[in-house]
């Protein structure tokens, strides 16, 4: 789809303005009035305080309005609406009760009445995946359950019938998080070895986008790639059984890269991305993790961030931009936790330069090993952070043998 951004105009940018009104983010203007001489009204004209107001014009206000709701949705706060930030917007224009939920296998239904069914089961106890607005098939095997037990045609169709039953009862009743549970109990059970573990390595590949030229590109795709290989081969040494989710001559889509990880029943993801900025001024190593603006988030995903983050900033002189939550594809369409490391900006000559010295791609390859195991290891036996050193976990994990 097409980019929308300041002083664009249009169908697509009315409606964009339509959904940040509805979500509260943008003032809604006054009634359609009569347009200039020469001309006839439509309903994308307005009257603001006697002025005339195009609503098919992308403003400063509108501006405004969705870099804030990329911030809550967890998205690239940039101003601009491309296919990610278009897809969530779409998303959060489906109210519950406005349209049939299902699942369908071929092209699953998201939005946030999706989100909102999830979170009445979850409360009552039926559904146990993170609240990420996709009709999948735990959600449908949960809405089953519940429509079972409470009298109903088990069809796992959230239609009339099913809305009030879940309005009557589902704003009653709360509880935990059973997704989080679930998630640190396997990482419990599966013990503090590394050996046995399966775990994705994602390298990503550089995308020549305006910021980055294609000698830039192909820099960041080597350095990627690289540090996939020596983080691939410490993983081996340790035990651990790796996949890659591409080949060095592929450029699979998130969703791809998802699905790739589903289908080995991988344990955790790495991936390994570089940061793009328009200005040259942006630095730093920051990771990511799924989290929302509703307040679910993956609780190891969001553990095993912050351990990266920290041991790759006691490690490196990268500056160090901290963990986040966010709802981006590989984060929330995979079943395992993930976490997106951003070894630093691409854009940033000072960046580039550590991120081409293969001793620095040495020290964060150790720098997210150490982190894995810190986080299997539960607080048990754990040393200060920048001091547990590859060494020393081969030993462990010797012993342990």
């Amino acid at each position: 789809m097409a980019l929308y951004r300041l002083g664009d105009r249009g169908s697509a940018v009315a409606e964009i303005r339509s959904i940040l009104a509805a979500q509260g983010l943008l003032t809604a203007h006054g009634t359609a009035l009569d347009a200039p001489r020469g001309r006839h009204a439509s309903p994308a004209d307005r009257v603001v305080d006697g002025h005339q107001i195009d609503e098919a014009v992308f403003d400063q206000q509108t501006d405004h309005a969705v870099r804030a709701f990329q911030q809550e949705r967890g998205l690239i706060v940039d101003g601009i609406v491309g296919p990610a930030t278009y897809r969530v917007l779409r998303e959060a224009s489906y109210q519950f009760g406005a349209r049939v939920l299902a699942f369908r296998l071929s092209a699953p239904m998201h939005g946030d009445d999706v989100a909102t069914l999830q979170s009445r089961l979850q409360n009552l106890g039926y559904y146990t995946g993170l609240v990420d607005g996709r009709f999948g098939e735990v959600t449908h095997k949960a809405l089953c359950q519940y429509q079972g037990e409470y009298g109903m045609v088990a069809d796992g169709i959230c239609g009339p019938g099913t809305l009030r039953s879940l309005e009557r009862l589902g704003t009653r009743v709360t509880g935990g998080s059973p997704h989080a549970i679930r998630e640190e109990e396997t990482v419990r059970r599966s013990g503090p070895q590394l050996a046995g573990k399966r775990i994705v390595i994602d390298a990503g590949v550089g995308a020549i986008d305006g910021l980055v030229d294609a000698r830039l590109a192909e820099l960041e795709t080597n350095i990627l790639w690289d540090l996939a290989r020596r983080l691939e081969g410490r993983m081996g040494a340790a035990g651990v059984e790796t996949f890659a989710a591409r080949s060095y001559e592929e450029n699979p889509d998130d969703a791809t890269r998802a699905a790739r990880a589903n289908s080995v029943g991988a344990d955790l993801v790495i991936a390994l991305r570089c940061g793009h900025h328009r200005t040259p001024k942006a630095n730093g190593v920051a990771t990511f993790h799924f989290g929302n603006s509703r307040g679910s988030v993956s609780s190891i995903g969001h553990s095993l961030s912050g351990f990266i983050q920290r041991e790759i900033a006691a490690r490196t002189p990268l500056l160090d931009c901290r963990s986040h939550g966010r709802t981006w594809d590989l984060l929330r369409l995979t079943e395992m936790p993930v976490v997106q490391v951003d070894v630093g900006f691409v854009t940033n000559p000072g960046d580039t330069a550590m991120l081409s010295d293969a001793g620095i791609r040495d020290t964060i390859a150790d720098a997210i090993l150490v982190a894995v195991k810190r986080l299997y290891l539960l607080g048990a036996d754990d040393q200060p952070t920048g001091t547990y050193t590859f060494a020393d976990l081969l030993a462990s994990e010797q012993l342990a043998r």
